[in-house]
């Protein structure tokens, strides 16, 4: 496939020092697994999508968290930008997300209020009224006896 991504050795060799070393069992070449991963994440696509020259879709996703959770993408790109020395161009994201105004009205619409005091001892009116379960306290049939204890009353 033409369409495929793939980073060149001069590229893996700049950013070879910033991956973690594999210890014990030698890890899947890493030229073909950052591609992987570069590719999956430019084209928006599940990790399942991703294709099978990239090598298994388990190895892209695993491979990817473990290495964003040790920081490795965060300082490959501030080194690379570091070295990168003084732009010559700034661009500025003008990208904004819009709310709409029957957004603000949801709880209205769906009957649903938000519970007026949170200091009750109940937790179950600390859900919203239209989220609340028929519980033990709802309905005529169950009452709060004057130890406190709930009560059903037998049919």
């Amino acid at each position: 496939m033409a369409d495929l991504f793939w980073l060149t050795k001069a590229q893996i060799r700049r950013i070879a020092p910033y991956f973690p070393l594999s210890h014990g069992v030698p890890r899947v070449d890493n030229q073909r697994v950052v591609s992987g991963i570069i590719y999956v994440i430019r084209h928006g696509l599940r990790w399942r999508d991703a294709i099978g020259q990239y090598g298994p879709h388990e190895t892209l996703y695993h491979r990817f968290i473990r290495w964003s959770r040790l920081g490795v993408f965060n300082r490959t790109f501030a080194c690379l930008a570091g070295q990168a020395g003084e732009p010559d161009r700034l661009m500025i994201n003008a990208t904004h997300l819009k709310a709409y105004r029957t957004a603000v009205n949801l709880l209205k619409k769906r009957r649903c209020s938000p519970p007026y005091r949170k200091d009750q001892r109940r937790p179950e009116l600390h859900a919203p009224r239209c989220l609340r379960g028929k519980g033990p306290t709802a309905g005529p049939a169950a009452h709060r006896g004057r130890d406190g204890a709930i009560t059903r009353a037998r049919r």
